[in-house]
């Protein structure tokens, strides 16, 4: 199994890293495979935070210690950054809502650790979408598609607006009015999500989803993928979510209860199965059976399903694909879409796609 090429990395990812008994044949491969997987600075940080920085070979730390320190300006950079944004929304009277890692991050959870943030994620009743859009713009986030395709593609199907960048500092913002697309099959409430959102302490006006609703959109937000190229960073960040929530009384019941509100059973079914898999993440029993009805459950189905993603989910680098691989992902890939649009609206958009695409260089 390809998951076998991955111990040294899925090792130094554990709660009892030891990377002292890694040869540099091994750190060679576990630096690819990491840089692949956008991982490298959190190997780093562990080792810093379990007391082995030192144990890790002098040639793979330059490596790792540049990593982190990327890692470590764009979290510094996100606190700055979301202080304008919080105050921008502040001017229209809507709350800061952090999604994926700013809310890791802001939150100093776990999965923040070497966390690469390359823009910030916040969520928005839809309603105000206007209001927001205006206070962003007049603190001098603008659009970065002109394209008159795009816009319409993300105002009337999608669950963002289309991306932001600030003029001045070149940060990007993503502004979501739900958490998955609204031709989805899923469609978990926003409503919901907000007003179970959780203020940050120590800093005014900015929340997060709560323990349950971040795994939750974790897991929708993986799952209904169609590109896969930073699928092992989700599962990771699932691994760190789950590890860290669960040791909280009642958490998974409040999680499993959760996923029948928003009607995300399924993509937890997945989180669970593939991070229980890949990162030996401890799931109990109750929980993975409460879960096996919200998807087909026949045994070829299930051994097809694992041969997908056991092969989507690895870093997308030559030691960890077979053959079969690039069959999975263009699986996933039309798939994903499928997940996100219906048909006779998802036809047209891939045609168009497709064919703008194939257009040469420049060519307006």
């Amino acid at each position: 199994m390809m998951l076998h090429a991955m111990q040294p990395l899925l090792g130094l990812l554990g709660e009892t890293p030891d990377p002292g008994r890694l040869t540099l044949a091994d750190w060679d491969l576990v630096v690819r495979q990491a840089r692949r997987a956008d991982v490298l600075a959190r190997v780093g940080a562990l080792a810093k935070m379990y007391g082995v920085w030192d144990a890790i070979a002098p040639a793979p730390r330059q490596h790792i210690a540049s990593a982190l320190a990327l890692a470590t300006r764009q979290q510094r950079e996100l606190h700055f950054e979301v202080g304008h944004i919080e105050k921008a929304l502040r001017s229209v009277g809507v709350p800061t809502v952090l999604l994926k890692g700013g809310a890791y991050a802001l939150a100093g959870l776990n999965a923040s650790l070497g966390r690469m943030v390359s823009d910030v994620d916040i969520l928005v009743p839809r309603e105000r979408l206007s209001d927001v859009e205006t206070a962003l713009m007049m603190a001098g986030w603008v659009q970065t598609s002109h394209d008159a395709y795009d816009q319409h593609y993300y105002r009337t199907w999608m669950h963002e607006l289309p991306p932001l960048r600030h003029m001045h500092r070149g940060a990007v913002l993503d502004v979501h009015h739900a958490i998955v697309p609204l031709t989805a099959r899923a469609r978990p409430s926003t409503q919901h999500l907000l007003q179970s959102a959780q203020l940050l302490p120590g800093q005014p006006g900015v929340h997060v989803l709560s323990p349950p609703d971040m795994v939750l959109h974790s897991a929708a937000h993986l799952f209904h993928e169609s590109e896969f190229e930073r699928g092992f960073r989700g599962v990771v960040d699932l691994d760190a979510l789950l590890r860290e929530f669960g040791a909280e009384t009642d958490f998974w019941r409040c999680l499993l209860e959760r996923s029948q509100v928003l009607g995300l059973e399924w993509p937890l079914h997945h989180a669970l199965r593939y991070t229980q898999i890949i990162m030996d993440t401890q799931v109990p029993d109750f929980a993975s059976e409460a879960l096996a009805g919200s998807v087909p459950t026949s045994a070829w189905r299930s051994r097809l399903r694992d041969a997908v993603y056991l092969r989507a989910l690895l870093p997308a680098h030559a030691s960890t694909q077979d053959a079969w691989t690039p069959f999975a992902r263009g699986a996933l890939y039309v798939r994903g879409h499928t997940l996100r649009m219906p048909l006779h609206l998802l036809a047209p958009h891939l045609l168009r796609k497709t064919f703008y695409g194939l257009r040469p260089k420049g060519y307006p």
